[in-house]
């Protein structure tokens, strides 16, 4: 089987199953082994004098070893099905939108349960949080973790099969525990927010141009092209401003972080800001649309190579 047949039939198998909870429960998922290993290392490693150093030679391990890793597993005599297998573990659709949807059932019982619902998947304080405020969190998170937690490695996958996907995976992961700007982790997570950077480069655009073709798609590229230089991150600015536009509402703004509130610019300031639950279930419409027209493309691309 080629890349685009097996990303098709990986597709297919998160939808059908998302994270099964049954096996993750009684074996532990590789990401948590990946987790476990990068707190090895920042125990281990961060302290001392060369933090940024140590930092570079910890993510050229981690990279070296998931890509060799990849290339065994890629070789392995299973018809593909083995691969298959690994590659929707990675991809994280499902399981997404399940999480963001949650956010929106909780709200609409009552605040407290919407704010609690929120903190499982940002990692801002959500204490000071007001029903839109809510809402904009979840949404953010929605269109932030759809690029780099599934076109990004669906993408790496594409083009560089499971070495690819795997370098990825891991990276991110640990750009996501140990990239940080601050006393601790400044120097030894520099390496790892910098090739994380580099990495969601394209896809975080390529997922901005995607989310845009649903509705409008030269008006709200060129929303994007305005305001995702905005935004403080130099890539999850580009699929949250395009699903502002799409939704027509403002995203981003100040936010709460370790009960300091952070005065980020809005992006599509000019559009609306009071947002309810329904706006996360028309987010979540909006990723699924652009899923199944991947999926598509997935299918085209397996009948034609």
């Amino acid at each position: 089987m080629n890349h685009f047949e097996i990303l098709l039939l990986a597709i297919i198998l998160d939808a059908i199953l998302g994270e099964p909870n049954w096996l993750w429960s009684r074996i532990p998922h590789p990401i948590q082994v990946v987790g476990d290993c990068i707190t090895w290392f920042d125990e281990a490693l961060n302290k001392g004098p060369l933090q940024k150093t140590k930092g570079f030679l910890v993510v050229a391990i981690l990279v070296i070893t998931s890509g060799i890793l990849g290339w065994v597993l890629s070789s392995l005599p299973a018809y593909g099905v083995f691969e298959v297998i690994i590659v929707a573990i990675f991809l994280a659709h499902k399981s997404l939108v399940q999480h963001v949807m949650n956010v929106g059932i909780a709200l609409a019982k009552d605040l407290p349960s919407g704010r609690n619902e929120v903190a499982k998947i940002v990692g801002r304080t959500t204490d000071h949080m007001q029903p839109s405020d809510v809402v904009r969190a979840a949404i953010e998170s929605a269109a932030e973790n759809f690029s780099d937690g599934v076109i990004a490695p669906a993408l790496w996958y594409l083009f560089f099969g499971l070495p690819g996907i795997m370098i990825y995976k891991v990276i991110n992961t640990a750009d996501s525990m140990i990239g940080y700007k601050t006393e601790k982790h400044g120097d030894f997570g520099y390496a790892a927010a910098k090739l994380d950077d580099i990495l969601n480069w394209v896809p975080a655009r390529v997922t901005s141009l995607l989310i845009c073709l649903t509705s409008k798609p030269r008006d709200h590229m060129n929303v994007v092209l305005d305001d995702a230089p905005l935004h403080r991150s130099p890539n999850a600015g580009w699929p949250e401003t395009a699903m502002a536009a799409v939704l027509g509402i403002a995203l981003a703004g100040p936010r709460f972080y370790n009960g300091q509130k952070v005065d980020y610019p809005y992006v599509n300031a000019g559009a609306r800001h009071q947002l309810d639950p329904e706006d996360i279930r028309r987010s979540v419409s909006t990723l699924n649309i652009v899923w199944i027209g991947f999926a598509i493309a997935m299918l085209l691309g397996a009948l034609l190579l």
